[in-house]
């Protein structure tokens, strides 16, 4: 009788009642509505649009005030930063948004009821992939600046984003409350960098909440509606996906034109294959099934896909026998930094790589492939927009799948010209040619290059230049970002042209601790250039270890060989043998180490009689330690990896 309950019990949990168990788990958290009929909301009271700003300048706070306002989500007692829309926990964690979020609202102005639908976006440089796709969806932005810290070098980057878009722009002063906060200040500042009326700005605390009611109100006067036709062909913009276990992959989409209801037959521009929608609905911040999404509106559709890659980002869907042009997509993203990502115990790589596989499943801007190490085994390669995004993909990866991993120093893609006309894009330091070798008939090597800006105040410009001129930094100049009469406060943008390979390492924190904190910093892709770039190996017992191989430039072979040579001799457990411990380019070493040999007691037993008995095995014992040193081979633990490269 048991075993009949539990199997009825299965069978009312199966994936296709999922849907309605997790609404019903959640409604208890949030106000969203049992249904909601999406025909009353024409294109003329549908309002999209995303919030925008450097990091740490209080987006998820200000997107949970919006929630609060609306009575998406129940108020807590004020001052408590929940931040609702911050999903994962890495974001809690740190603190910061790693992942654009959607979430619809319904608000009441003079008796007429609008739909809002809001994308929280992520603040950092290396997410603004992120960004851009979030921008396509929208009609307007809410552009966000501490009052306290001011225009940041990531404010500027998400303005320009904005403008090329052709989107509406809402300035808003945030953290006015603070003791630090300057409002007047940084309104100058806004007006003389953005070209920002500063009676347009609005002053808030989204903390307290204090000015956010007229944020709602700016939204729905300032942003235009979107101008969508419901008697149109249908059409939807897809430009973003998730995946669920259950359901497959979901998309984000925006219905630019006509209608979609559930049981529509649909079809893909980019890959002409037909789905069947299963299940549509908008996020109230939580999946709430609709029957149908209208003109003008965001919301998600579950229709089966199976695969990932099928949910084609910027693609256009439509119903099927009825084409539409499709709309123009987004750059695909590309990879900036690569790193090897390798378990700690070699029989755990199976799990690792299907772990890699479902979490990039939800983060397809990373890129994917198998690579083997004589050092750590099999392991996989994979591509990340910059080292914080590389960050959080470990921890992600440490905490929602339980994984023990080793990650190589991460590394750029680099382009070989061969003098053959044929170039290749090599981002595995292993793969990297020997250029002392007369027969490898390479042309010239390029490396990727970055435009950066830093904004920082005036007193630390001195040691910005200095950071800036030692990281190979080219072109450089400057511009005073303020124009208020007090010198004390008057900050400095930066602009430079560097190599990428400087900044993917410890650039960021020496950026920081240079500045005392105050430094901000942002890039941007600007192509490749020549560079007399080399391979390091270091090499133990005259032996190589492929997976310690870097790229270095010849004017710092010589610093970046001793340091790691001498963290190698710290590391490495001691041998029965001496172990040279080198570093070199092509066949020349340029740094070395010796880890002295340990030594045992060979005559510890020995009592009494003539001298020549304990000679006699301290030369036995000498002969030993040569033939060891000969055949013998260095074993180089895992812990040891952890030790060198760990940042």
């Amino acid at each position: 009788m048991n075993i009949l309950w539990q199997n009825v019990y299965l069978r009312a949990l199966r994936p296709s009642n999922y849907s309605a168990f997790r609404t019903f788990s959640t409604s208890s958290r949030f106000n969203g509505p049992r249904s909601l009929r999406m025909e009353e909301f024409a294109p003329d009271v549908i309002r999209n649009f995303s919030i925008i700003a450097h990091i740490d300048h209080g987006k998820s706070t200000l997107a949970d005030r919006l929630l609060e306002l609306t009575k998406t989500i129940k108020k807590k007692e004020t001052g408590k930063n929940e931040q609702v829309l911050d999903k994962l926990k890495v974001e809690r964690e740190r603190g910061i948004t790693v992942k654009a979020q959607t979430a619809s609202m319904v608000h009441s102005i003079n008796g007429k009821s609008h739909l809002l639908n809001l994308i929280d976006t992520p603040g950092h440089v290396d997410f603004a992939w992120e960004v851009s796709r979030s921008l396509a969806a929208c009609q307007g932005a809410l552009l966000l600046v501490d009052a306290s810290q001011g225009v940041q070098a990531q404010s500027i980057s998400v303005f320009h984003i904005a403008k090329e878009r052709g989107l509406t722009i809402i300035p808003v002063l945030n953290k006015i409350d603070l003791p630090a906060a300057q409002p007047e200040l940084i309104a100058a500042q806004m007006q003389s960098t953005f070209g920002i009326n500063p009676a347009e700005i609005l002053s808030i605390s989204a903390k307290t909440g204090k000015g956010v009611e007229a944020v709602l109100q700016a939204v729905i006067d300032r942003i235009p509606s979107p101008q969508s036709k419901s008697n149109a062909p249908a059409k939807a913009f897809l430009f973003d996906s998730l995946y669920d276990r259950y359901r497959g992959v979901i998309s984000l989409v925006n219905i630019q034109d006509g209608i979609l209801r559930k049981g529509d037959k649909i079809a893909s521009c980019h890959t002409r294959k037909r789905y069947e929608i299963a299940e549509i609905g908008i996020m109230y911040p939580e999946e709430v099934p609709t029957d149908m999404l209208c003109p003008g509106q965001v919301g998600y559709i579950a229709c089966n896909m199976k695969e990932s890659s099928e949910a084609h980002i910027g693609d256009t869907l439509h119903r099927v026998g009825e084409p539409v042009p499709p709309m123009p997509g987004f750059k695909p993203s590309k990879a900036m930094v690569y790193a090897g990502i390798f378990p700690v115990d070699s029989s755990d790589f199976p799990k690792l790589e299907e772990s890699i596989k479902r979490l990039t499943l939800t983060d397809r801007s990373v890129t994917f492939q198998r690579e083997s190490s004589s050092a750590l085994g099999q392991g996989t390669r994979l591509g990340f927009l910059g080292t914080l995004h590389m960050d959080v993909f470990r921890q992600r990866l440490e905490d929602e799948y339980d994984a023990n991993i080793i990650i190589t120093a991460p590394t750029v893609p680099y382009k070989v010209l061969y003098r053959d006309g044929t170039e290749k894009s090599i981002s595995n330091p292993t793969e990297f040619p020997d250029m002392s070798d007369s027969t490898t008939k390479v042309r010239e090597i390029q490396e990727p290059i970055v435009k950066a800006s830093i904004i920082v105040p005036e007193e630390y410009f001195g040691d910005m230049m200095e950071l800036c001129y030692s990281r190979r930094a080219e072109e450089l100049d400057h511009r005073y970002l303020d124009t208020g009469s007090d010198a004390s406060s008057s900050r400095v943008i930066l602009t430079c042209v560097m190599p990428l390979s400087e900044i993917v390492t410890d650039f960021f924190d020496q950026l920081k601790s240079r500045s005392s904190g105050f430094a901000s910093f942002d890039y941007e892709d600007a192509g490749y250039q020549k560079s007399d770039l080399a391979k390091m190996v270091f090499l133990l017992n005259g032996k190589p270890v492929d997976a310690l191989a870097l790229i270095v430039h010849r004017s710092a072979q010589d610093t970046i060989s001793r340091t790691w040579v001498k963290k190698l001799h710290k590391v490495i457990p001691r041998q029965l043998f001496e172990v040279p411990i080198q570093a070199a380019i092509g066949k020349k070493v340029i740094a070395r180490e010796t880890l002295s040999a340990n030594r045992a007691d060979v005559t510890a037993g020995l009592y009494g009689g003539h001298y020549e008995r304990k000679l006699k095995h301290l030369e036995n014992q000498k002969e030993g330690k040569k033939r060891l040193k000969r055949i013998g081979t260095v074993d180089l633990p895992q812990e040891a990896f952890f030790d060198i490269l760990k940042r």
